[in-house]
């Protein structure tokens, strides 16, 4: 396996070409308020918004190739591209062999300039207001993760591009062997978890409980291996039905007797599985096969069950919810909720939009996972009873809640009175989050 690397990322709809970041460049390399000694261009694209100029740090980088003194060099442990003063003889080769206008002859220096990611703080992203730029980390993923061995077996029958798939094996890669797996009827074990012709999808030992009794059975067989003096991490990969809906007095009662157990709830809004019905975690405007859309019925006239905050009212030792959009945070709660679930309940609700129920190409499936997200439709947060609840992902400036539903065949038939309607109940939602996570409202009254 290769190495991943940080990167600076552009999103060019979010520029206002304000000149921020090019003003810090030139600060933190030049000393100068100079835009032009800035390591970061912004230019005006042809289509009337922005364009960024700035050494993207290539795998396979020109520069370093059209280099006649070997003055640049990749470095394969950071991954940046180097400069060496004292090699270079300035006859610009470099500035020709890159694409992206990423080095440069520098205002100040005289000499060519390149991004050097300030070691790992870049000044740019920080003076970023608008979210243009972002410095992405996930590599770090990548590079802990990636070797370790993937417990689910190949060839699982998903739907193409689906995402509960990408859930199921990354969970499970980061728990590790030392598991014991559940997964009640749905999309997992029905995409193969539990396997064909007498072979199991899994290379941990699996069971297919009752939509009823997950958590009942998860709660028995660890109890059962801390008796034979086996630390086995008990787990559960189900869908919302069968957590909020048919699942939910076990997963309840487990909860409330704080039984050591990880319960990872993959919510793509309704029973997929089985011909997508509706389930209680179903949006309000939502087209089901049992919410139909036509003269009388408009989809779902109920909103969706809010079940991560009903978890954090049995005052779990650990609930949050998370998105594939954004995988640092995801496995940072992942890492956590493992750790929780030794010492009590442990409920991690991720949200995993579906290609074929929700009716858009399998390809944009992690920007429709985005959108949420940046819509506040979804929201980031972690609980746990010591330190209360947290907002993981800030809340402001967010998109409008049609720039997410526009992307998604369900809600194609919504009319204005319904958008306003979701984007009401996302306000109020995000209202009450932010009251929560800054202690206005007490979930548990006389708790630190």
């Amino acid at each position: 396996m290769g190495k991943a690397y940080n990167t600076v990322a552009f999103k060019p709809q979010f520029c206002d070409g304000c000149g921020d970041c090019m003003w810090a460049c030139a600060q933190a390399k030049a000393g100068s308020d100079d835009p032009a000694d800035s390591r970061i261009q912004v230019v005006a694209a042809a289509d009337g918004g922005y364009e960024l100029a700035l050494c993207r740090q290539c795998g396979d980088p020109r520069c370093v190739a059209v280099c006649p003194a070997g003055a640049l060099a990749k470095d394969q442990d950071s991954g940046l591209i180097a400069w060496d003063g004292e090699r270079c003889v300035d006859c610009l080769l470099c500035t020709m062999g890159c694409s992206f206008g990423g080095i440069a002859l520098g205002g100040v220096a005289g000499r060519v300039v390149k991004c050097d990611l300030c070691g790992g703080d870049p000044q740019c992203v920080k003076a970023c207001s608008s979210g243009a730029l972002r410095y992405i980390t996930t590599s770090r993923i990548y590079n802990e993760v990636g070797n370790l061995e993937d417990l689910f077996a190949p060839g699982l029958g998903g739907c193409q591009g689906c995402n509960t798939e990408l859930l199921m094996r990354h969970s499970l890669r980061r728990v590790g062997p030392d598991t014991v797996l559940a997964t009640p009827p749905g999309c997992v074990p029905g995409m193969g978890s539990v396997g064909y012709n007498g072979q199991a999808g899994t290379k941990v030992p699996v069971f297919h409980p009752l939509l009823s009794n997950t958590s009942a059975m998860l709660a028995g067989v660890r109890r059962f291996y801390k008796r034979k003096g086996r630390d086995v991490t008990a787990m559960a990969l189900a869908g919302d039905g069968g957590t909020a809906d048919v699942g939910f007095q076990s997963l309840s009662g487990a909860a409330e007797r704080g039984e050591e157990v990880l319960f990872i709830c993959i919510d793509n809004e309704g029973y997929m599985n089985t011909g997508m019905q509706r389930s209680g975690c179903t949006p309000y405007g939502a087209w089901t096969s049992t919410t139909p859309v036509g003269d009388e019925r408009k989809g779902k006239t109920q909103d969706a069950k809010n079940l991560p905050l009903l978890m954090v009212m049995h005052n779990c030792r650990y609930v949050a919810t998370a998105s594939t959009a954004f995988m640092e945070d995801l496995y940072a709660k992942l890492d956590k909720a493992i750790a929780a679930s030794q010492r009590g309940f442990a409920y991690l609700h991720v949200y995993s939009p579906c290609t074929t129920g929700w009716r858009f190409p399998a390809h944009h499936n992690i920007e429709v996972a985005r959108k949420a997200v940046e819509s506040n439709f979804v929201m980031l947060w972690e609980f746990d009873p010591e330190s209360g609840l947290r907002i993981t992902r800030p809340l402001d400036n967010p998109l409008p809640v049609s720039e997410y539903l526009k992307g998604m065949g369900k809600y194609r038939h919504l009319d204005q009175d319904q958008i306003e309607h979701i984007q009401d109940k996302v306000n109020e939602n995000a209202e009450l989050l932010a009251s929560l996570s800054r202690g206005r409202t007490r979930l548990f009254p006389g708790s630190s």
